[in-house]
């Protein structure tokens, strides 16, 4: 196992895991936390595969299972980045994009939404604007981003809670002003509210035409984000760092949500994606991974949203660093606000190291 941290903002690492097996193949896994610059979880993870068949998926999640669901999300992340490099591993060895061992390709391209929230480093209406403009002029269709970051917590003077609510609807309103009626505008709240704010903050959105409103509150509120789902109009969307079938059990079953958001670097790797996939689709409810990630988990996601029958839209982390395509090969390739399905064996890229160790920290 080799593991490579990349320096992308001050805000952003991406932790890249490149598996090795005695035949000379590569398998390459995303285990990114943010700033986070190292992640010594993997090596209990690697322990066991380090001289295993890489197709011993099901045997490795067997073991590493348990202990990846103890509610830790760099547990499950270290977990899940060695999955994704094993099925890397299982899908070059078989000379086939990963797509065919999860089904077949259902879709030739996948619609993408710009998420620009990182590269918003002004945090007002404006700045929003500006950055939700410069999404749409590179040819997204869809935007994403959370006005309501840094809200101060519910304890706080409701004067100090009003001027951020108040600034948060001003910057919803100004992104939607300056891309017009055409563009859809997702709002992330990261779970800052609580029932009743999240109700009355959605019912003044209402006239913004959100294309989704995601976590009022955490998820794991299956009772209070099912009240918040049944009294607005907006589409609810949520589940961005639950681990497992088990996490998103009670959101599927209620019907808490319009849309579930499982992420192939924290849900437990590509396989427990899928299945959640299938829990939700026996639910009526749509899957859009979470993925303001690098590109290695956004080439997983992709191979994984091909083959799913209620895939809806992808996340992709805009703006933040000008060298990213060339850090893999091939570089992602967008279309009219999608990105194009590839037919490389894997996951489809390999990592450019030139590029990788110029920007390793």
């Amino acid at each position: 196992m080799e593991v490579f941290t990349v320096g992308v903002t001050g805000r952003t690492n991406w932790i890249i895991v490149r598996l090795n097996t005695n035949s000379g193949t590569t398998g390459l896994g995303e285990a990114s936390l943010g700033r986070r610059t190292e992640l010594n979880e993997l090596n209990e993870f690697f322990a066991l595969v380090d001289g295993e068949s890489a197709f011993d998926i099901q045997q490795y999640r067997q073991r590493g299972r348990s202990r990846a669901a103890v509610g830790n999300r760099v547990i499950a992340t270290a977990f899940s980045a060695i999955e994704q490099a094993l099925w890397d591993i299982v899908g070059k060895t078989l000379d086939v994009p990963l797509y065919q061992l999860f089904g077949g390709k259902l879709h030739d391209s996948l619609p993408v939404y710009a998420n620009i929230n990182r590269a918003t480093a002004d945090r007002v209406p404006q700045g929003f604007a500006e950055k939700a403009q410069q999404a749409v002029a590179d040819g997204f269709r869809a935007i994403k981003a959370a006005p309501f970051d840094g809200f101060p917590p519910l304890t706080a003077p409701s004067d100090e809670i009003a001027r951020a609510r108040d600034l948060g609807i001003a910057s919803v309103y100004a992104m939607r002003e300056a891309v017009g009626n055409d563009i859809k505008i997702k709002i992330d709240a990261h779970s800052f509210f609580d029932v009743a704010m999240s109700i009355d903050v959605a019912r003044e959105l209402e006239a913004a035409s959100l294309s989704w409103y995601e976590e009022p509150v955490a998820p794991t509120l299956t009772e209070d984000t099912k009240t918040i789902h049944d009294a607005i109009e907006q589409t609810l969307a949520g589940g961005e760092f639950l681990f497992g079938i088990e996490g998103f059990a009670p959101l599927c079953a209620n019907q808490a949500v319009d849309i579930i958001m499982p992420d192939v670097k924290h849900c437990g790797g590509l396989l427990e994606a899928q299945k959640i996939g299938t829990l939700a689709e026996a639910a009526g409810i749509n899957v859009s991974p979470h993925n303001p990630s690098g590109p290695i988990a956004t080439a997983a996601s992709v191979n994984l949203c091909a083959a799913l029958p209620n895939f809806e839209i992808l996340e992709y982390q805009w703006g933040e660093a000008n060298w990213r395509a060339d850090l893999i090969e091939p570089a992602e390739v967008f279309e009219d606000g999608n990105i194009r399905v590839g037919e490389r064996t894997g996951i489809g890229i390999t990592l450019n190291g030139t590029v990788l160790s110029t920007h390793s920290v």
